[in-house]
């Protein structure tokens, strides 16, 4: 019904072992979480009665849901960009555009392909969020409107970064315009919820408005039985039923936008502005009355005609000198990514804007800020800052993969260290703001007394530690995988699960109990078990011993940190974190350059 696109989905999902991954493996994280939360009840407090089930299946649904959630928009809207921008790297959208197809049965298909994947773990999920109300605490309605607001957040996330990959030309430009809007999108409703744009809309409450237009308020409102007597007028019917209709009508936009527009923004505008090259735009965005055969003759025709040569192949010119580094000068000197990154840093300073703006309003309630206090504008910041680097380093290798220009440079004298520095530089120089600015709002609060000089070095020696592992685990994940969406999620996922994730197991730990000592034993199983998922992912083709301890290390030293600053123990944070990280970044790195072939699968390592 959706057209040959959809049906590919339909027919290949199964087929692929990621799908199998991911509808087993999120499963069994949501069971090993319980368990694990069931070792804290148990082993700090006596279980007495059923009220002492109730409240521990009320804590663990009110803990479980949103970290679902989260799962949900980062892979929706993740995979929808990347399987929209695979297509357009290796040039095979512009041959769907030859073909009958029309624009929503690619929209549509390309988006319910996605769809099906993320739904499929949902759905996964859903017998194990059922289970709960065997422990009480929580009723069927709350569990029907979690899995409702899941949905609906799947489904406008997944439109969001399918539409901005159909309009962008750049996989780069795509994922981080992607990540900036989603990051915006939760923190501009957080701001409204916390009045911070007025107390009231209207009729509507800020803390309303913001259930039916934020997923993660309206999740907290689905786990949390709603009484009746709190309903306005406005909101006689349950403020979450409300954000599954403005999340849909979102998604129905979104889609009949990416459609209309759809043969406007392919192929790219740029390729019409070349000068005396002959393009099919007219051929592909009004196709003749004679279908297929006739769109494929004028190609032929119009790309096998003589033109006359232009004055840039004609007239000499001046010609722009390369550096001894030519992989360097193409990152820095030349637009690699297109012109329309400069769109993706206007939208990153305006987001710091708001997180500056965040910290001025604490600080001028409270003289002396405490640590999470400082810490809540800046977290966000500092994720997004390394999720952006991560895209850019993922990004820069799979972009050459897809062009084929990868397997030309192997042929080169270029070396695997002028390739490998040249790419990690680049991608340091083409994410400057995203690395300085978070360093300058840390100066920034030093110079304003807020925070310490020794804490200033333990912040930003460790941010670069940290900046260092996501730029060197994108260009690991680039050539290690030669499946484009395969890198990115790869790449993206571990970067996900190292801070969002083991961020969501503190949550946890901070929900049932106080004692840290007593937390730390049950999620040992949980964090070693993360830690071989990542060594699998890390080091499916070239393994070895150092990548196999950090794999397995970083983990456990990600939740120490988070731990040891909840403490106070800055010191702790920055040796743990610098020592560690620096030790994943060498472990992928020397591998990268020492068994090039072998990284990349040229070669395997019984044939070197």
């Amino acid at each position: 019904m959706l057209g040959p696109v959809f049906s590919r989905a339909w027919t290949t999902l199964p087929r692929r072992g990621r799908f199998y991954l991911l509808r087993a493996g999120w499963p069994a994280a949501l069971l090993g979480l319980m368990l694990a939360a069931w070792l804290v009840v148990a082993g700090t407090q006596v279980v007495r009665n059923t009220g002492d089930f109730a409240r521990f299946g009320g804590m663990l649904f009110e803990a479980l849901a949103p970290l679902q959630l989260a799962l949900v928009v980062f892979l929706a809207a993740i995979l929808a960009a990347t399987s929209v921008a695979a297509e357009k790297d290796r040039r095979t959208l512009d041959l769907l555009l030859l073909s009958e197809l029309s624009s929503a049965q690619f929209v549509l298909g390309k988006l319910c392909g996605v769809l099906l994947e993320v739904l499929a773990v949902v759905a996964a999920a859903a017998p194990l969020f059922w289970l709960w109300l065997l422990f009480g605490g929580i009723g069927v309605d709350q569990i029907a409107r979690a899995l409702l607001v899941t949905v609906a957040t799947a489904v406008v996330a997944g439109s969001l970064g399918s539409t901005i990959a159909l309009w962008r030309d750049k996989t780069f430009q795509t994922l981080a315009i992607t990540a900036i809007l989603l990051v915006l999108w939760l923190v501009f409703w957080e701001v409204v919820a916390l009045g911070g744009l007025g107390a009231s809309f209207g009729q509507m409450s800020a803390g309303d408005a913001a259930v039916v237009f934020s997923p993660w308020r309206a999740i907290l409102a689905a786990t949390r039985p709603r009484d009746p007597r709190s309903a306005t007028e406005l909101f006689s019917i349950d403020p979450v039923w409300y954000f599954a209709g403005a999340a849909f009508l979102g998604a129905v936009l979104l889609n009949a936008w990416g459609i209309a527009r759809f043969r406007v923004w392919n192929p790219p505008r740029e390729v019409d502005e070349r000068p005396g090259a002959f393009t099919p735009r007219e051929a592909l965005v009004r196709p003749s009355g004679g279908g297929a055969r006739d769109m494929v003759e004028v190609w032929s025709a119009a790309t096998h005609a003589e033109t006359p040569p232009t004055a840039a192949e004609s007239a000499p010119g001046t010609t722009r000198p390369v550096w001894d580094q030519p992989v360097l000068w193409r990152e820095m000197r030349t637009w690699a990514y297109g012109r329309k990154v400069l769109l993706v840093r206007t939208a990153y300073l305006v987001f710091c804007a708001l997180a500056m703006t965040a910290l001025v309003r604490v600080g001028g309630t409270d003289s002396r800020l405490t640590r999470v206090q400082a810490a809540a504008p800046l977290v966000p910041l500092v994720v997004l800052s390394l999720v952006l680097v991560n895209a850019q380093a993922v990004t820069s290798i799979t972009m050459e993969r897809d062009s084929k220009a990868f397997d030309l440079l192997l042929v080169t004298d270029l070396t695997p260290r002028e390739f490998v520095f040249g790419k990690l530089v680049g991608v340091l120089y083409n994410t400057k703001e995203m690395v300085l600015v978070p360093m300058l709002l840390s100066l920034g609060l030093c110079l304003a007394g807020q925070l310490s000089i020794e804490n200033l070095l333990y912040l930003v020696g460790g941010y670069l530690a940290l900046v260092a592992f996501a730029a060197m685990l994108g260009v690991h994940a680039g050539l290690t995988y030669e499946h484009s969406p395969s890198a990115v999620a790869v790449s993206l996922g571990t970067v996900f699960f190292l801070f969002v994730g083991v961020g969501a197991c503190m949550r946890v730990m901070i929900a049932f109990s106080g004692s840290f000592g007593v937390q730390m034993q049950p999620f040992l199983a949980f964090m070693g078990g993360g830690g071989v998922g990542l060594f699998l992912a890390l080091g499916v083709r070239n393994p070895s011993t150092a990548l196999l301890i950090a794999s397995l290390a970083c983990p456990f030293v990600t939740f120490f940190a988070i731990t040891s600053f909840l403490l106070g123990q800055t010191l702790n944070v920055f040796l743990v974190t610098t020592a560690m990280y620096s030790f994943a970044t060498a472990a992928m790195l020397v591998p990268a350059i020492h068994e090039f072939d072998v990284t990349t699968g040229r070669t395997t390592l019984g044939e070197e």
